[in-house]
């Protein structure tokens, strides 16, 4: 179990919780490591016990999802966050996935399902049911940043529609014959010369953009 991912479960109703924890435990390579009510709790219990990903509510009393997730950004925790959540509506997607959440599912997501998603954004691939990419598709309408794909590189386009493919950096480092530390620097050019603030958003432009494979 040394090399089991680690997953903290944040959601305000204990039967939920005591839910995923009974169908994570059974999982060769998954361990939950604790539970929080909230978000405020969930943030602290990330930073005390470094889970590699944390399952999150969005609609939390107190601290609610979003802002934990912007919490956690701000404290540069390298947790992978998926959303499991049973609101749909585009006002709750949006907002979760744009403070940094690195996948959405709903909680009537086949218990298998859910287990694959865990293993999925641990591996650093972007996770978006097809509902939820179009929500965020729309929200991208007239602010595409097209006029700033002439200042990649081909090497960075190429990153790009590797980043869109769900791909994560030592995958991508593997395709090109890179580095990792190489991948990384790409990845914050990308971001930066498009105007994005994350992965999740440099997937969708490249989607937008046809350069996915």
């Amino acid at each position: 179990m040394a090399d089991a991912i680690k997953v903290l479960l944040v959601d305000d109703h204990q039967v939920v919780r005591r839910g995923l924890r009974t169908f994570l435990e059974v999982q060769d390579d998954i361990v939950v490591v604790g539970e929080a009510a909230d978000g405020a709790e969930g943030v602290d219990r990330a930073q005390e016990l470094g889970p590699d990903v944390i399952l999150m509510d969005v609609k939390m009393p107190g601290m609610d999802g979003v802002d934990a997730l912007r919490r956690l950004r701000e404290l540069d925790n390298h947790a992978r966050v998926l959303v499991v959540t049973s609101f749909t509506e585009q006002r709750t997607v949006v907002p979760a996935l744009r403070a940094g959440a690195a996948g959405y599912v709903y909680k009537d997501v086949d218990p298998e399902a859910l287990a694959g998603a865990i293993r999925s954004v641990h591996a650093g691939h972007i996770l978006l049911q097809p509902e939820v990419a179009g929500a965020l598709l729309s929200q991208e309408e007239g602010n595409s940043g097209q006029g700033r794909a002439g200042s990649l590189t081909e090497r960075e386009r190429e990153v790009l529609g590797l980043i869109a493919d769900g791909r994560s950096n030592r995958e991508i480092a593997r395709a090109l014959v890179l580095s990792e530390k190489t991948v990384k620097t790409h990845v914050s050019n990308i971001l930066m010369k498009l105007d994005l603030a994350d992965r999740t958003q440099a997937a969708l432009w490249a989607v937008r953009h046809g350069l996915t494979s």
